[in-house]
């Protein structure tokens, strides 16, 4: 059997036989962001009761629930769909995308590379201990395998329903749904807090009920990681709106002129996605080489938060890339030992954004390059220049790069800001969520404005 009945043979969500309106596509997706929260909340059968998870960053980046069905969340999917485009762009795998055979085929082995990173990376995580098995068991290790490839290929499926029946990717709605749970959660949530039953775990009812003890200082740093959450949420709102413009004209039409946006955050949220996932996998790799014997990264040590024992960094570059709220340095008043620690996290999140800024435009097809050729193919054009690839990519080279390493720059300070201010999300989580939500606010402007009632029209348009 040849690699094109594979494809043809691999189950898929049916396209929509008629043009679905604003009203279904918005059910679609409630229905896909409602099933993935259930998924969240299996608990995944043969897990070892004692187990605590450690890898809080990776479970925001993969919209990842760890202990649940879908412990690796979109982890497998996300990988596949890069390797595959690694092996496309690097002629590996020769494929024409410009047809529609090409992209036909592009999608089915996207889809079979998903599958087989699944099976893959869910069995690695459990045969490596990093999901440990009750009793370590074979059987308990094969079962979880079980669930978790069941979990996986569901999400995948989920995705496929968003993109063909709702708003947006399902990826992208996955993070965002995830990340603004914990917000939620981590604002109004009135159970006890483990660390405080007497308390509440919200920062909101938290502060109230120390207003009511007669901590009323204390009662004001909940509510300080509630503002910075405020705060970074309209910084980050409004970087996503800036947007230099480009005068054009079209070449066959006089006195007809366009303006081709170039938006100030260029790269999006990629830049501090892969830096956040940098550092989380630093972590992840300086405590399996600790317990391994090899602290290259740090050493670490356990702490008792409220009866649950964590391994926390004690020394070493994963500890620098650990760093403290203000609340921890005014309250312990050790600015001093934790000066590097700032430092060295703040210009990692800053470089490390740029960096990987600039390297997206070239791999990512945003390039001066590539963008001029998409305004040529269009049939725009300079005002008074002759309609020259070259003559334009000079122009757009004179923004391009500056936004790449400006915007980089920002949503990685914006990441700092959000942790080092303690906000009820990681940063790099609040970011991904707003720029993810303003996506979808730009695809329902652009397809289905003219649906909405007057007065959405009128919201959406503030």
């Amino acid at each position: 059997m040849n690699l094109g009945r594979i494809l043809e043979r691999l189950p898929e969500v049916a396209n929509p036989t008629k043009k679905l309106t604003f009203k279904d596509k918005l059910k679609w997706t409630g229905v896909a962001l409602l099933i993935y929260f259930l998924l969240s909340l299996i608990p995944l059968y043969g897990l070892d009761p004692n187990y605590k998870s450690k890898f809080e960053m990776l479970s925001i980046l993969l919209a990842a629930q760890f202990g649940s069905i879908i412990s690796l969340g979109i982890g497998p999917i996300v990988t596949a769909s890069i390797i595959l485009q690694l092996l496309v762009g690097a002629e590996i795998i020769k494929l024409d995308l410009n047809t529609h055979e090409g992209r036909k085929t592009f999608q089915g082995m996207q889809k079979l590379f998903g599958l087989v990173f699944i099976v893959l990376m869910n069995t690695m995580y459990v045969l490596s201990n990093a999901l440990p098995a009750a009793g370590g068991s074979a059987f308990n290790m094969g079962l979880m395998v079980f669930q978790l490839i069941i979990g996986g290929i569901i999400l995948m499926f989920l995705d496929e329903v968003v993109s063909k029946w709702g708003i947006g990717s399902g990826i992208s709605l996955f993070i965002a749904g995830s990340i603004s749970r914990e917000i939620f959660i981590n604002i109004f949530n009135p159970m006890p807090d483990p660390t405080n039953p007497t308390l509440a775990a919200g920062n909101i009812p938290k502060s109230i009920g120390l207003i009511i003890q007669g901590f009323t200082e204390a009662a004001l740093w909940p509510l300080i990681a509630v503002g910075a959450t405020i705060i970074v949420f309209l910084l980050a709102t409004y970087l996503q709106a800036v947007k230099v413009n480009i005068p054009l004209s079209f070449g066959r039409f006089r006195g007809f002129s366009f303006k081709w946006p170039l938006k100030f955050i260029y790269t999006s949220n990629i830049p501090v996605i892969f830096t956040a996932s940098l550092i989380a996998s630093m972590q992840f790799w300086g405590l399996t080489m600790y317990h391994m014997g090899i602290p290259l990264l740090g050493t670490f040590k356990k702490v008792d938060f409220g009866g649950q024992i964590q391994e926390v960094p004690e020394s070493g570059l994963v500890m620098y890339l650990n760093p403290p709220t203000i609340r921890d340095i005014i309250l312990q008043g050790m600015l001093p030992d934790y000066a590097i620690s700032i430092l060295v996290f703040s210009l990692m999140m800053i470089i490390g954004s740029v960096l990987f800024s600039l390297l997206w435009i070239n791999i990512g097809g945003q390039d001066p390059g590539s963008v001029a050729g998409q305004i040529l193919s269009s049939g725009l054009r300079i005002p008074g220049f002759r309609a020259d690839k070259r003559i334009l990519e000079r122009l757009l080279a004179r923004y391009i790069k500056p936004l790449a390493i400006l915007g980089g720059a920002s949503v990685g300070a914006l990441a700092v800001v959000a942790d080092l201010l303690g906000a009820v999300s990681r940063g790099t989580g609040i970011l991904l969520t707003v720029m993810i939500v303003y996506q979808f606010y730009e695809q329902i402007m652009r397809d289905h404005y003219n649906e909405l009632s007057p007065g959405m029209q009128a919201f959406f348009k503030k």
